[in-house]
């Protein structure tokens, strides 16, 4: 199971971007070198545009030292080799759009005329992102990768005077319609075809059988999934759906997909007891306190560390 810990952080604009917004534009200037951090500079531009953005979310704060607390976070996102594709950012992007009742183009556009820009805003959400699977990685380590057996957190619950927890189980099938990048103008064609593909899905059994004569077609049995251990970006879709339904097709990196539900069941064992305990610990029950205390300090380590110069 992998959880975001601070995904949150997009929530949180959501939440704190009204979009009632006045036209602001910053005063033109020329860009300078005000903070060099590891070799990486930080101009007056990039904190001219974090300022606007601290200000189109009425928040308050330093931009300066939210720039050098970006650019920290940027420079351990690669030292962990963890990458953001453009991909994930535009969609994230579009989802928060959304949310706003936006297309993209009018939110280009109001980021544009309360000078932040939507380059600035993607770089902050690409750092939001891989900072979430540092924060998560240093969590679970910190954390002493959770429970450490199933009869720990059996005793856990027993101390907690409770039945053991139960989930759903699922077991599922990946359909993928493999799209090379070389090839990524044909995936609205690709695209539908997936879609035809779903509308015939109603088990799994008869998967395979559709897709014999369809070209680049992956089926995989992906076997016995818990709720708590379903893919993040596909988590939601799958628990509104009953056996034999299907996700909506959506595009990714390997081509278009989508994924079936060959079963579903609640069960009560000693291994789901663990992963509940686990997701209660990454998410709820003091685990925001907890994870915000690992931010700060992670952070503080970075800052440390760090080669900062003030210009």
């Amino acid at each position: 199971m992998r959880k975001h810990l601070f995904s949150a952080g997009l929530a949180l604009l959501v939440a704190a971007t009204s979009l009632s917004i006045t036209a602001y534009a910053p005063p033109a200037q020329a860009s300078e070198i005000k903070y060099i951090v590891n070799d990486v500079p930080i101009t007056s531009y990039d904190i001219q545009r974090r300022a606007a953005f601290l200000k189109l979310q009425k928040r308050k704060g330093d931009a300066g030292q939210e720039m050098i607390e970006q650019t920290l976070r940027i420079a351990e996102m690669k030292r962990l080799n963890i990458r953001i594709s453009d991909k994930q950012v535009n969609e994230a992007y579009a989802r928060f759009a959304g949310s706003n009742k936006l297309k993209p183009a009018q939110m280009d556009q109001i980021l544009g005329q309360a000078g932040v820009t939507s380059s600035h805003f993607k770089d902050y959400i690409r750092a939001q992102m891989g900072w979430n699977q540092a924060l998560g990685a240093r969590f679970r380590s910190a954390d002493g990768g959770g429970m450490s057996t199933e009869q720990d957190a059996v005793r856990r619950m027993l101390q907690q005077g409770g039945a053991k927890p139960s989930a759903t189980e699922y077991m599922l099938q990946q359909v993928i319609f493999v799209v090379p990048a070389s090839e990524r103008g044909t995936i609205g064609k690709r695209k539908r075809e997936a879609d035809q593909m779903r509308a015939r899905f109603n088990s799994c059994d008869q998967t395979r059988e559709f897709a014999k004569g369809l070209l680049d077609v992956t089926v995989r049995d992906l076997g016995r999934v818990i709720a708590p251990q379903l893919p993040p970006e596909w988590a939601d879709q799958i628990k509104k759906l009953k056996a034999g339904g299907a996700t909506p097709v959506r595009e990714t990196d390997r081509g278009v997909e989508f994924i079936g539900v060959c079963s579903s069941r609640e069960v009560s064992d000693d291994k789901v007891a663990q992963m509940v305990f686990q997701a209660e610990g990454a998410t709820g029950k003091g685990g925001d306190a907890k994870a915000e205390e690992l931010n700060k300090k992670y952070l503080e380590e970075l800052r440390a560390k760090a080669r900062i110069v003030t210009r």
